[in-house]
């Protein structure tokens, strides 16, 4: 029999049963792709990580990341949820570790208090933003079950947007995002539509300087993920592209109305390549077990 130990945590939180669980396997090797699609589907949560040895010994490790559904190129809990766990375990080099993704190369800061004891962690998305297609406001409005009225358009239309995971974002206005809730059946028939996609909805009001926002992904088997990472540096990014900023810092809000309160730090800046992004957080312990295989 086969044994493989793994930890969970929740992310972007500072309290227990707050922000997005996440299960970790810091020793993944001698797992198939096949066994680490079926153990993401038998947690159940929005992502397990598996931890394998780096392909460049200059980085730290390859890290694989798996929805109940599918295998993702790059995540924001994850990565700062792995981090966080590596760097536990003394696996960091002065606070940074380097991890190889399908998305490309995602770097974590870790920041300690005087203790020593991990405050924080930062991830910097892979790869500069990429936007489009465009969506009519009234079809991503009915994934939502929400009114054409209740999209804001003032700033961009709809957009799939990518620094490593692509998601459509789009803003609502704050009552709108409150009431929201998928729509299985406009989900279905927008994928049937567009194969080439993954239909993840990011949806955000402004709230002063920064952001609330919610994330559904329902035929990824993930009604609503409670802090989602990559969306989040997604939309930093995105909305640092509609201004003449040079950068971009707020707080984005998620999982209130799931009752998993999470707090994302995210920022933007203009790069030589485009416009990066990055997302921190805290994380809190939670479990430790034993697979058996």
């Amino acid at each position: 029999m086969r044994t493989y130990e793994f930890v969970t945590l929740d992310v972007f939180t500072d309290r227990r049963f707050g922000g997005n669980p996440l299960a970790v396997f810091p020793d993944a090797q001698g797992l198939t792709t096949e066994e680490m699609q079926a153990i993401g589907s038998e947690f159940n949560l929005s992502e397990v990580t598996f931890v394998l040895p780096p392909k460049d010994p200059a980085n730290t490790a390859q890290v694989r990341i798996f929805t109940p559904t599918l295998e993702m190129p790059f995540a924001g809990h994850p990565n700062v949820g792995t981090g966080y766990v590596l760097a536990q375990a003394g696996r960091d080099t002065d606070g940074r570790l380097r991890f190889e993704e399908i998305a490309g190369l995602v770097e974590i800061e870790i920041s300690r208090a005087s203790s020593g004891a991990i405050t924080s962690a930062r991830i910097a998305a892979p790869l500069p933003l990429e936007l489009g297609p465009y969506f009519p406001a009234e079809q991503i409005a009915s994934l939502g079950s929400l009114a054409l009225d209740d999209m804001v358009v003032t700033g961009h239309a709809p957009v799939q947007a990518s620094v490593g995971a692509g998601f459509i974002i789009a803003e609502v206005t704050p009552e709108a995002l409150t009431r929201a809730t998928p729509d299985l059946v406009a989900f279905r028939a927008l994928a049937a539509a567009r194969p080439d996609l993954h239909i993840h909805l990011h949806l955000y009001a402004v709230d002063g300087s920064d952001f609330r926002t919610r994330m559904f992904a329902p035929m990824d088997n993930i009604y609503e993920d409670a802090a989602t990472g990559s969306a989040n540096a997604a939309l930093a990014a995105l909305r640092l592209s509609l201004t003449g900023d040079q950068t971009l810092h707020a707080i984005a809000s998620q999982g209130v109305e799931m009752g998993r309160p999470s707090r994302l730090e995210i920022a933007a800046h203009r790069a030589t390549d485009g416009i990066r992004a990055t997302v921190a957080g805290t994380c809190v312990p939670v479990m430790r077990g034993v697979l058996e295989l």
